[in-house]
């Protein structure tokens, strides 16, 4: 026999083995219930949870997680965050454990609300900026771009629309989100999993950090000791600032669902803002649930920009803590708008 015919016998042999040894496959003997209507519950309920037990073992105890938490068969949803959750159910029986999973969506018990806009100011921008985020510190206010070859970091006279400081990052690097925070800025890149450290003063790089599980980098913002990160998804990765490791994050959800395409973040008054990637509404969120409590339309502003060619989308906010007015503007817009916030009655 030809040993290429040893070889195709030995593979037919093979596939036909696991095909059978797959049909074989171990039956959990418990399943998780729970009160979660299609497996979504607000957080305004109680989340109850039982056994299904069809081969009537001889269950002992059953102990309950959430993601690797302990928790009761009743738990209170009021202190959870949002989003998607692995409840794991190690039950005890007859000498023996089998665990069982489940995944339930934590969803806000309120729709958000609808806030307004009063005009302020417009200033001039730079009409070849692809802003990806904005931040004042210390009265300066700073900007990052982004695109391959024309990604920047600026500072501005916001004002005249002048570049006080400007510093071009490697061709190597698509420039995203910035924040400040304790004299030193920190730039966010697309896709190279790195950010970028500079000292605000001097304005120079001082160094960089890794991304964690985040796979890029989209917005950013600070709350003063702790950052707050985008990845494109709709979560929210909090930043230890003095190790820059991404210890949890947040996930952003309305009484609906998830809001995904989170990009650029501005920290105002204890909320995050977020703007969504190729939208014109930016989102008010609670960064300790994720609970979208508010939405802005800014759409009206992209109409008071001087259209042409490379005209994109709403990006950039930063929120002036001395006139407590929010500014935004988008990617290769001629203005800068100055807006006061109006919340809903």
């Amino acid at each position: 026999m030809h040993l290429s015919k040893v070889l195709k016998i030995i593979i037919i042999t093979l596939i036909f083995s696991s095909c059978g040894n797959s049909s074989k496959a171990i039956k959990s003997n418990f399943t998780i219930q729970s009160n979660a209507k299609k497996n979504i519950i607000s957080n305004a309920e109680i989340l109850e949870l039982s056994i299904l037990n069809p081969n009537n073992k001889g269950i002992d105890s059953v102990q309950y997680t959430l993601n690797n938490s302990l928790i009761p068969k009743q738990l209170n949803l009021k202190a959870i965050s949002l989003g998607e959750k692995m409840i794991k159910a190690t039950v005890f029986f007859e000498g023996k454990k089998e665990v069982a999973l489940k995944k339930v969506i934590v969803v806000n018990s309120e729709s958000p609300k609808l806030y307004s806009y009063e005009l302020i100011n417009t200033y001039p921008h730079d009409m070849t900026s692809y802003t990806q985020g904005l931040e004042f510190y210390n009265g300066i206010l700073y900007e990052s771009t982004g695109q391959y070859g024309e990604s920047k970091l600026r500072a501005l006279d916001y004002k005249k629309g002048k570049v006080l400081k400007n510093i071009n990052l490697s061709t190597s690097y698509f420039g995203e989100g910035l924040t400040v925070l304790n004299d030193k800025i920190y730039q966010l890149t697309w896709r190279e999993g790195r950010g970028l450290i500079y000292d605000v003063n001097k304005f120079e790089a001082i160094g960089s950090f890794n991304y964690g599980q985040s796979k890029e980098g989209w917005g950013l913002c600070n709350d003063g000791q702790k950052l707050y990160k985008t990845d494109g998804s709709e979560n929210i990765w909090i930043l230890n600032s003095s190790t820059l490791e991404e210890e949890r994050f947040v996930q952003a959800y309305t009484n609906k669902g998830k809001l995904a395409n989170l990009n650029e973040l501005e920290w105002v008054e204890g909320k995050i803002y977020a703007n969504r990637y190729q939208k014109n509404g930016v989102a008010i969120i609670n960064p300790e649930n994720g609970a979208i409590e508010a939405v802005i339309d800014f759409k009206d502003l992209k109409k008071k920009v001087t259209n042409h060619p490379g005209l994109d989308v709403l990006n950039g906010m930063a929120y002036n803590p001395e006139t407590k007015t929010l500014f935004v503007t988008g990617k290769r817009w001629d203005k800068i708008f100055e807006v006061k916030i109006i919340p809903a009655q």
